[in-house]
């Protein structure tokens, strides 16, 4: 449980204060280059999911979140794996940076917009939660395709 509540505060901290910084120190729209032709800083606000989609859904994605969220803490109870420790947390904190977004950020709570700010070649803007829920996936896929459950047994 230490090790799950360490990396979803962690996680959910860094979004925040990533978040934060580029609102105040980033032009909507406008790019920074941080390595030429492979990563820019670039603010823009999603209404929607992954990659835009589902602009029109922004109540029904923090609703949704929000059942993540809840999942994920009665679910943590059962844990005894150190990795499904490490996934959960990464999700329960991913889900929590962006669910934060769609309460307080404007225009309305539930219809907040996900700040999204880091840039690579080829790739949708996004943001220090999106990374967290990418390797929760590659982690819970993991243990699960090794037969491993929450509680560690086989």
């Amino acid at each position: 449980m230490g090790l799950f509540g360490i990396t979803a505060v962690f996680v959910w901290g860094l979004d925040q204060v990533t978040k934060t910084a580029a609102v105040r120190w980033l032009d909507d729209g406008a790019s920074v280059t941080v390595v030429p032709h492979v990563f820019w800083l670039t603010l823009t606000r999603n209404a929607g999911a992954a990659f835009s989609t589902g602009t029109g859904f922004t109540i029904l994605l923090s609703l949704v979140a929000i059942a993540v969220v809840i999942t994920v803490l009665r679910l943590a109870t059962r844990l005894r794996d150190r990795w499904w420790a490490l996934g959960l947390g990464l999700l329960l904190g991913g889900a929590l940076g962006n669910v934060t977004d769609r309460i307080l950020r404007e225009p309305a709570p539930l219809r907040g917009h996900v700040v999204d700010f880091l840039h690579l070649t080829h790739w949708p803007v996004f943001n220090v939660a999106d990374v967290a829920l990418t390797f929760a996936a590659i982690t819970i896929i993991l243990r699960t395709w090794r037969g491993v459950s929450m509680d560690g047994s086989r």
